[in-house]
């Protein structure tokens, strides 16, 4: 039974690392889902154990988070702020620093995913009328959401995961991480800027990008929805995933706005990713290879236990397999405030190294090409990677000096 298991995780990170199987059109969630149905079929495990060994608050919460993401891009209001603020009078490094401000406040309070899938677009449309070149403010918006999110335990789903197991308080991680947060956003800036200088230009191109229409009423139930669940995560004493649903039930609940349109836009497949890999990982865990794996690192003298390790494994990994997957496989054992900490800055932040990284950048570099701008490996690697060396050596000064 162990070499099923074994075989089940080599093949599930193995899809985690390359995106894929080769050979198969079977995606990362695919490949997670997958997993989890050989380990149930193969009898390791029944539907109910395999039921009870996902988080079920991290679900919920993320899920109710998605609601109310959706509810704010459906009222057209991450098409008014992109809009607005490349319409806003300034030099094309000041225009950068306001987009760049603009998406990691989003990401921070809001899924970095969903910031990036509905702001790249409208940045597209809106620097080539200008006839500024998209790439820079496209990696400038990839690089905030990612730094952002860094930012609280609801700004991307392996914060809220460790948010969740290791039970952060809102306000007590904020106020450890925030100067390594506001650090690394300038030192993107200035990498981008310096990355440019001279090459903001470009050709003055009129494309219409269609998007929501700004809708006053429903923008203002989603920012209302959002600002209640951000006060009382502040305030503590409900539990994080009840109030992120009640307030995706009150959303639900619209004369006008059809629940049909608002689930759409829930992203399953990686709810699905979720499920999935806590099923995997529950049953590598009751195999005894994460014990082996952790002994075998302790014999090479890394000890995960250690923050400093602890903090370049996760960001080595997090480049490997993604940081999803990474802080899945590292969380356990793990869940002290100060090594919960280390895994969300250094997971969320390795995910700007390159381009795979991080479902944000594959996102913005999706949402391009289909306007026809390319944001390829190698520029993104060219700022990503001297970004991301300062900004974690700067974050593991701050969090482990």
């Amino acid at each position: 039974m162990r070499v099923i298991v074994l075989v089940v995780f080599v093949l599930v990170y193995a899809a985690m690392a390359l995106g894929r199987l080769p050979g198969l059109a079977l995606d990362r969630a695919g490949a997670a889902v997958l997993g989890a149905i050989v380990l149930v079929a193969s009898g390791l495990l029944t539907v109910p154990e395999a039921w009870s060994a996902a988080d079920v608050p991290t679900l919920a919460l993320l899920f109710g988070l998605m609601v109310v993401s959706a509810q704010l891009r459906l009222g057209g209001f991450y098409t008014a702020v992109s809009r607005r603020l490349i319409a806003a009078t300034a030099t094309p490094a000041g225009l950068l620093a306001r987009v760049m401000a603009a998406a990691a406040v989003l990401s921070a309070i809001l899924a970095n995913d969903i910031v990036c899938l509905a702001m790249a677009p409208i940045l597209v449309e809106a620097t080539l009328a200008r006839g500024l070149s998209p790439l820079p403010y496209l990696l400038g918006l990839a690089l905030a959401a990612n730094i952002g999110s860094a930012a609280t335990v609801i700004g991307n789903p392996q914060n809220m995961l460790i948010g969740q197991v290791a039970r952060l308080s809102f306000t007590g991680y904020l106020a450890d991480v925030w100067p390594c947060v506001l650090a690394s956003l300038a030192l993107a800036w200035a990498g981008v800027v310096f990355a440019y200088r001279g090459r903001f230009a470009g050709p003055r191109v009129t494309l219409v990008v269609a998007a929501p229409p700004f809708q006053a009423w429903q923008s203002a139930k989603g920012l209302a929805a959002i600002g209640l669940c951000m006060a009382l995560f502040c305030l503590g004493g409900v539990p994080r995933e009840n109030v992120a649903l009640a307030c995706a039930g009150a959303l639900l609940l619209s004369r006008r706005m059809a629940s049909r349109e608002t689930l759409a836009l829930v992203d399953w497949q990686l709810l699905l990713l979720f499920l999935g890999l806590f099923v995997v990982n529950r049953e590598v865990a009751a195999a005894g290879f994460l014990t082996d794996l952790h002994d075998w690192l302790a014999g090479a003298g890394i000890d995960l236990g250690r923050p400093g390790w602890l903090f370049a494994v996760t960001a080595g990994l997090s480049n490997i397999v993604s940081n999803v997957p990474a802080v899945m496989l590292l969380l356990p054992g793990h869940e002290s405030p100060q090594q919960a900490t280390v895994l969300a800055v250094s997971s969320t932040l390795a995910g700007n190294l390159l381009l795979p990284g991080s479902i944000a950048n594959l996102i913005v570099a999706d949402q391009a090409a289909s306007l026809g701008v390319r944001l390829d490996f190698v520029r993104h690697a060219k700022v990503g990677l001297p970004v991301t060396a300062a900004s974690l050596a700067v974050s593991a000064w701050w969090l482990l000096g």
